[in-house]
């Protein structure tokens, strides 16, 4: 977000303010019917923000600024409730095992929704805008969700989809650390990183057609989590796995690539 000019920039960080509250409410150990109450208030302050309430357009008003750059960026509203109803799902229920389009649609609610509120504050044109949202928020979120395979059986979560798990003969749906442990699980998680590195070149055919400078901040994100993904291949899915460091010498030379060249 910092490469970003400053308008840009700060329209960005109201949009992650929001994310992070919203994650925060959803990734909670508060009652379940506390969290659904809250996430139902954001809904609520969404709303408030597009109605122009009196309350929103005051400059002490916390969500003034978040109210600015949805004016400004003509940002979607169901774009933020899909950001929401993608927490709810993590709200709800320990997610584990989830079948092929539940798996997708969670991952266009908390990953490409959020890339289709980005791709407007960065200026892009709806058909590639959305097209990229698309394909780079799920090579993110399933680059996530190989990385924290381990991280995500701790909290009762396994979002690795059911039908790979059935194919290769894990059982254990409702057990995450059962799928976590078992051998055959290299070779479901060796389909799902193909299936990221697939969305990983259609996002990267989509930027090499935008306007260089309307594709520095997700080019960025992409190779950052390309290298997390190749991290995580080279370390393999076979239990113990340790857990994944950011590369950092590396991720300073994509910053500086992308900023420079």
């Amino acid at each position: 977000m910092r490469i970003l000019p400053a308008t840009q920039r700060d329209a960005m960080y109201q949009v992650y303010a929001f994310c992070r509250a919203v994650d925060d409410i959803a990734d909670s150990d508060r009652p379940r019917e506390e969290r659904h109450a809250a996430l139902n208030a954001w809904r609520e302050n969404i709303d408030a923000c597009y109605a122009d309430a009196p309350h929103t357009s005051q400059p002490s008003h916390p969500l003034c600024a978040l109210t600015q750059a949805i004016n400004q960026f003509g940002l979607h509203r169901e774009d933020f409730h899909a950001v929401i109803d993608g927490m709810a799902m993590d709200a709800a229920a320990d997610i584990c095992a989830p079948d092929e389009a539940t798996l997708d649609l969670y991952c266009d609610r908390v990953a490409s929704a959020v890339g289709r509120l980005s791709v407007k504050i960065f200026g892009m044109a709806d058909e590639p805008g959305r097209a990229l949202s698309h394909h780079l928020g799920r090579a993110l979120q399933l680059t996530n969700i190989l990385r924290d395979i381990d991280e995500d059986a701790g909290i009762h979560r396994c979002y690795l989809p059911r039908e790979l798990l059935l194919r290769e003969g894990i059982t254990a749906l409702e057990d995450p650390h059962a799928i976590a442990a078992h051998p055959a699980l290299p070779r479901v998680c060796a389909t799902l990183a193909q299936r990221a590195q697939q969305h990983f070149a259609q996002a990267d055919a989509i930027m090499d057609a935008a306007p260089r400078a309307q594709v520095k901040a997700p080019r960025i994100m992409a190779g950052v989590y390309r290298c997390l993904l190749h991290s995580a291949i080279a370390r393999g899915f076979n239990p113990p796995r340790h857990k994944i460091a950011k590369p950092r010498l590396k991720l300073l030379w994509i910053v500086a690539r992308y900023m420079l060249f």
